[in-house]
């Protein structure tokens, strides 16, 4: 971004473009901190950019229904009056102190003194669960999400999968593709029963206590085995697989900064404040007793987070400044 290599300083770093992230972009503006946002990944919106913006998300206060890329543009827009700095395409790689601040390495080898730090970087870099079938298989038509859901348009489509991603790309595929069929190796989901349930009057074909066993197809997809519990084989047409297995996730180089982590999950306390003086965490990467995955959980946790690193940045600030209708 222009003008970035000349800003050494920044009030509040915040690692991760993800909705979380952008909200504190906003919110720290609001505040009237200086804020730097910084994520590995080329384009802001995180996993929502990445893995599904075509996705309609059901879950965000006020809307009844938005897509992913429509939810990060807006959130982008929110931010921008209060010009936040974006560096992406490159990862925050080491923590030092300077005079009791945060320094923050980043790839390449320039430095940010901030004055904290806000991790809501999701689940940190993610790749996806392979189908193991798919080892043995060489050709095209195995995705493990599905960007731009037009493009399966007239497609006999195999989702894999139990969880909320299997059953949210069902509820986006049924309408427009030729069949869609979900396949679970159990009989009961992870999902929202919800969203179970609407897929259920869907015209969308579930099978459980089922794995996909074979592949059909040279230079791609054309057909599925379903193993069936106890022996029964089926076979179905398919010409794309969308293997909803779930994601691993990978802190990076934050795992070495010596923050206190709950498997790959970072702890914090009610002010969502680490172990590390003047690090702070929102969003799905962070963990404490009866914590929620969810998107309007991340953007208040992003408020919390931004209004007490700014009583740790400035003591004389106020914990929470009032509303930012206030005075409209």
């Amino acid at each position: 971004m222009t003008g970035w290599y000349a800003m050494r300083e920044v009030d509040v770093a915040v690692i991760g473009a993800g909705p979380a992230g952008l909200f504190a972009a906003y919110y720290a503006g609001f505040r009237g901190l200086s804020v730097a946002v910084i994520d590995a990944l080329p384009e802001p919106g995180g996993q929502v950019t990445a893995m599904y913006p075509e996705k309609l998300i059901l879950d965000v206060a006020g809307f009844p229904a938005i897509k992913g890329r429509e939810l990060v543009a807006n959130l982008v827009a929110q931010a921008a009056p209060f010009r936040p700095e974006y560096l992406l395409g490159v990862r925050a790689e080491k923590l030092s102190y300077l005079d009791g601040r945060p320094v923050l390495g980043l790839a390449g080898g320039d430095q940010l003194h901030c004055g904290a730090v806000l991790v809501t970087g999701g689940l940190g870099s993610f790749t996806p669960r392979p189908l193991p079938v798919a080892d043995s298989f060489v050709g095209a038509g195995i995705v493990y999400f599905v960007p731009q859901p037009t493009e399966l348009t007239g497609r006999d489509v195999l989702i894999v999968g139990g969880g909320d991603s299997a059953f949210d790309w069902a509820v986006t595929l049924a309408p427009i593709a030729r069949s869609v069929t979900l396949v679970h190796r159990r009989d009961r989901f992870r999902a929202h029963a919800s969203t179970v349930d609407r897929v259920r009057a869907l015209p969308v074909r579930i099978v459980v206590n089922a794995e996909v066993s074979r592949l059909h197809g040279e230079d791609r997809v054309t057909g599925a085995e379903l193993t069936v519990r106890g022996g029964a084989v089926e076979t179905l047409p398919v010409d794309t697989v969308v293997a909803a297995l779930g994601f691993t996730a990978d802190l990076g180089p934050l795992a070495e900064w010596g923050l206190r982590l709950d498997r790959r999950h970072i702890v914090v306390d009610s002010a969502m404040a680490t172990n590390l003086p003047r690090i702070f965490a929102a969003g799905d990467i962070t963990d404490y007793p009866g914590k929620v995955r969810l998107i309007a959980t991340g953007f208040g946790e992003a408020a919390t987070a931004v209004n007490n690193a700014a009583v740790v940045i400035d003591p004389t600030a106020h914990l929470f400044p009032g509303h930012s209708s206030d005075g409209t």
